[in-house]
């Protein structure tokens, strides 16, 4: 591997991965990708799994769109070298930020037959059967929210409707240092609510565009008027990945089908264990790994 020294995450490299069938990749920067994971799982549970969080460089969120793509990009090698066929990236930020780059730019000269997936896209395909005034809100991570890409997807697909995006830098701390249900959370999200949806009155819909944000779900639901829906992605993406291992059976028979999942992590194997089965509710067996 040579470096670019005045582009410093850009190099070259010769990659070859195994053609042999093998389980979905799912990949976060953190934890919050376990949203997916889980509703996933619940909907096809026969297929293998690896789940990778890059934790010891999360948060992505405030990350420049090079740093994202860089970072995405060696996760996603990974996930290959293990035997990936398909991956999904269960993150908005690299969803936003990565994806497009990795799909048109990297995928052709590693291996045409191998797909990389986003979040984005399957939230956003039910929008317009969801909301009845057509006004939309987006509630993220200040890298999700800056890029635009829900504005620009809904644009593409629904150009009827209006959007309106809500940064909400502190929520993923808040989740992440298992302060998600306290009181000082409450501040925070009825201070973000309150703002987006006096931006935009009309709004009857929000996206919760952050896969961290179903564990605020119930202080959520506390400072949102009843008549709004909320829209968590991971039951959308769940669907939307069966419809399209339906519609693409070459890919299917490329996937493993023994319901065993592995989770690896670049941070402490320890600490992953204690913070996902917050999101799992349940204990499983971490691999610590290094991407870079």
């Amino acid at each position: 591997m040579s470096l670019n020294k005045r582009h410093p995450f850009l190099y070259h490299k010769i990659i070859m991965f195994s053609q042999q069938a093998g389980p979905i990749g799912i990949f976060d920067s953190g934890y919050g990708g376990l949203t997916v994971f889980n509703e996933i799982q619940h909907l096809l549970p026969n297929y293998d799994y690896i789940y990778l969080g890059d934790n010891a460089r999360a948060p992505y969120g405030p990350r420049s769109f090079e740093v994202v793509y860089h970072f995405t990009r060696q996760a996603v090698i990974k996930l290959f070298e293990e035997g990936c066929q398909l991956v999904i990236l269960a993150c908005n930020t690299a969803s936003a930020k990565a994806l497009r780059t990795i799909q048109q730019k990297d995928l052709p000269t590693w291996d045409p037959s191998r797909r990389v997936l986003g979040v984005i896209r399957p939230t956003v395909e039910e929008v317009d059967k969801i909301s009845q005034t057509k006004h939309i809100g987006v509630l993220g991570t200040t890298g999700t929210i800056s890029s635009q890409s829900y504005a620009l997807e809904i644009e593409k697909m629904f150009p009827h409707i209006s959007v309106t995006g809500e940064a909400c830098p502190m929520w993923v701390p808040l989740v992440e240092n298992m302060e998600y249900d306290s009181p000082g959370a409450d501040y925070f999200i009825e201070k973000h609510l309150n703002h987006i949806l006096s931006s935009d009155p009309e709004i009857d819909t929000l996206i919760l565009g952050c896969t961290h944000y179903p564990l605020l779900l119930n202080k959520i639901k506390k400072y949102t008027p009843a008549h709004i829906t909320l829209l968590a992605q991971g039951k959308y993406v769940a669907n939307s990945l069966k419809d399209y291992l339906l519609r693409h059976p070459e890919i299917e028979k490329k996937l493993t089908k023994n319901g065993v999942t592995r989770f690896l992590t670049t941070e402490s194997a320890e600490k992953f264990t204690e913070t996902a089965s917050m999101f799992l509710q349940h204990q499983i067996c971490v691999e610590q790994v290094s991407i870079e």
